[in-house]
């Protein structure tokens, strides 16, 4: 059973999805922290994300990269949003993703792309979303528990203009499978976000 979870930042889909994960006993891949570890390299490397050329070679990324803790930093989400619209880093990073998905069992994905492009065969496809307010004051909260100095406002012009790029993008855009059960999260708190997860896929397993 392939769970695909897609979604625009700070919509809790990556909650959600670990929620999933260990409620059905299955694996778990964060799509965006690979997206992260190629920004991250781009400027271990001293590239410019914005680069087709510096960002393809930072896809060579050791694995020991998606244990940094940098990587869960706005900066790096910038970054991942920014090298994600390269064609040759979503070309380099696809059967690493679809690897995954197709292991024997099955898998939980989240994303931006997975019920689209990494595994549109998914059984289950969830788009998680929410209002930018609604992101933004989450994303804030949880910024401020870091010790992370940030403004409402900031982030929220941040998240717009991420939404902005990933739905615009000419590879694989942000937008739901024709098939996806939507979720919005703005009104929901964690604990009924997953609530609600659960039941959407006991209801598409019958």
């Amino acid at each position: 059973m392939i769970i695909a979870v897609d979604g625009p930042t700070a919509s809790g889909k990556g909650t959600i999805a670990k929620a999933l994960a260990a409620h059905f006993g299955l694996p778990h891949l964060d799509t965006g922290l690979l997206y992260r570890a190629v920004g991250r390299q781009v400027v271990l490397n001293g590239g410019d994300p914005d680069s087709e050329d510096d960002a393809a070679a930072a896809t060579r990324f050791p694995d020991s990269l998606l244990a940094d803790p940098e990587l869960r930093s706005e900066t790096c989400g910038g970054l991942a949003s920014r090298v994600s619209i390269h064609p040759a880093v979503r070309a380099a990073l696809l059967e690493r993703q679809r690897a995954f998905a197709r292991q024997p069992g099955g898998a939980v994905l989240d994303g931006r792309d997975i019920g689209t492009v990494i595994a549109p065969e998914a059984g289950v496809k969830l788009f998680v979303t929410a209002s930018v307010e609604a992101r933004a004051q989450r994303r804030y909260l949880e910024m401020r528990e870091r010790g992370i100095d940030a403004t409402l406002e900031t982030i929220a012009a941040d998240l717009a203009a991420r939404d902005e790029r990933d739905r615009n993008r000419s590879q694989a855009p942000l937008r739901a499978a024709d098939d996806a059960v939507l979720l919005d999260t703005s009104r929901l708190d964690r604990d009924a976000a997953i609530a609600a997860a659960i039941a959407l896929v006991d209801r598409a397993l019958g």
